[in-house]
């Protein structure tokens, strides 16, 4: 009994890190060796919501999550956490050597002054962050991945950018003058936590707590492109540093998700650069050297003669309902790829808990063969005529290399023997797809 009460105690402590409601002793620590991942242990939490999302958003008559979509977010998170596979933290480093070289005050970090002030510290740093992300036209091209999504459920929390966290760092490192690390990394996680679960419909208003914290109702509108929700409420858990810089913004009429230009794409490797290669376009299509300049350090939508942010004018003036870009894939190649996912999320799991048991070749394979997978299964929902080529290639080199690396004890275990049967089967079933699409060809052609 002693045992079921320790562990309820441990999933609601758990659970309750999602919405911030820590106390300073219990999340307070001397280095930053001695802090939780937090956001790993929060991982099985996110795994619930997404899928206790769904009853509730269908009982309540709205919008159910699409398998497209949902993918797309998926697929854009994994790819966002593999660098940590190769390199290490860029913004713990520098936030580190920053401090040991010139914090101006050796604030304690087991204060409860320290924790408050890390907690406004690291969530104004963000406010910033975000807000350049909008204003800022190469910071924006990282963002956009994020922004990218039409739906808006839990799992467009997950769709994040590969390259945003290379800018990002340099907006905290002020704090760094003050804060001890240790301080700084409880709160960026707690941050990043907070903000999972306010991207959802299900939550309608929280009453008086609308004027002090960041919400759903306040991050839908941010997600919008409808005119009024341009460039609005740019907050992580506080919604204050909005109101008191003039960007918020409250909700008003049903938001349409989305780009301004929507992506028509499944592809999350397109998602990851598209506005970059948009970029390199109108930089070389620009004349003058300072209006070169400006396309990367201004706003998205600015051009010669506007203002540094653009014109709202120029943003379309749409509103719900809005046709949402979509392709149909036939129900068993939805049910394939989502069979397949789990199977890679488990893969890059491996990968992250036993990198330093690899080799960095291995690492780097493993990594690889995760774009490679996730572009196809893209590549899948885009209709694309070579994908099921690119499917049935991808099933051999996994075999190729399984067979080749793992060790014979896991190759006959019962993991490694249903891991085996699962794409032996997916290698014939995209075989017998190829052979009948290339017949069709060929009768096609002669006819």
């Amino acid at each position: 009994m002693e045992y079921n009460v320790d562990v309820v105690t441990k999933i609601f402590t758990r659970f309750r890190r999602l919405f911030y409601i820590v106390s300073p002793k219990e999340t307070s620590f001397p280095t930053v060796e001695k802090v939780p991942k937090y956001v790993d242990e929060a991982i099985p939490f996110f795994i619930c919501l997404i899928i206790l999302e769904v009853p509730i958003l269908y009982l309540r008559g709205k919008r159910l999550p699409r398998f497209n979509d949902s993918f797309g977010s998926l697929a854009n998170g994994l790819l966002s956490l593999l660098h940590g596979l190769l390199f290490r933290s860029v913004e713990l480093v520098t936030y580190i050597w920053v401090y040991e070289h010139f914090n101006l005050v050796d604030l304690p970090w087991d204060s409860p002054w320290t924790w408050l002030l890390g907690f406004l510290g690291v969530d104004f740093g963000y406010y910033w962050v975000h807000r350049c992300g909008h204003e800022v036209n190469i910071i924006w091209a990282a963002h956009q991945t994020h922004h990218s999504s039409e739906d808006y459920n839990f799992t467009t929390a997950l769709r994040q950018s590969c390259i945003l966290r290379y800018i990002s760092w340099v907006f905290y490192l002020p704090l760094a003058l003050v804060m001890p690390p240790s301080v700084f990394l409880v709160h960026s996680q707690f941050n990043l936590l907070y903000q999972f679960w306010i991207h959802t419909e299900t939550v309608d208003s929280l009453g008086p707590l609308e004027w002090i914290l960041n919400t759903p109702s306040h991050h839908r509108v941010h997600h919008g492109r409808n005119r009024y929700c341009i460039d609005k409420n740019y907050g992580g858990t506080l919604i204050i540093f909005d109101r008191i810089f003039g960007t918020f913004a409250k909700e008003q009429e049903e938001v349409v998700y989305g780009l301004v230009h929507p992506l028509t794409s499944w592809d999350p490797i397109n998602a990851q650069i598209c506005h970059l290669k948009y970029m390199w376009s109108v930089f070389k299509e620009t004349e003058g050297f300072a209006n070169k300049l400006a396309v990367i350090w201004k706003g998205p939508g600015w051009a010669p003669g506007k203002p540094r942010t653009g014109l709202i004018e120029d943003i379309p003036d749409i509103h719900a309902p809005q046709e949402k870009f979509d392709r149909q894939l036939p129900l068993w190649t939805n049910l394939y790829i989502w069979i397949h996912m789990p199977l890679l999320i488990v893969f890059y799991g491996v990968l992250a808990t036993y990198k330093t048991e690899f080799s960095p070749y291995l690492t780097l394979t493993g990594v690889v063969f995760i774009i490679f997978t996730l572009s196809t299964f893209g590549a899948l929902y885009d209709n694309r005529p070579r994908a099921s080529l690119q499917e049935l290639l991808r099933c051999v080199v996994f075999l190729l290399v399984v067979k080749g690396v793992a060790a014979p004890s896991f190759l006959s275990s019962s993991p490694g023997l249903s891991l085996l049967l699962i794409y032996l089967m997916s290698l014939f079933i995209w075989l017998f797809v190829c052979v009948r699409q290339t017949s069709v060809t060929i009768k096609a052609k002669s006819s």
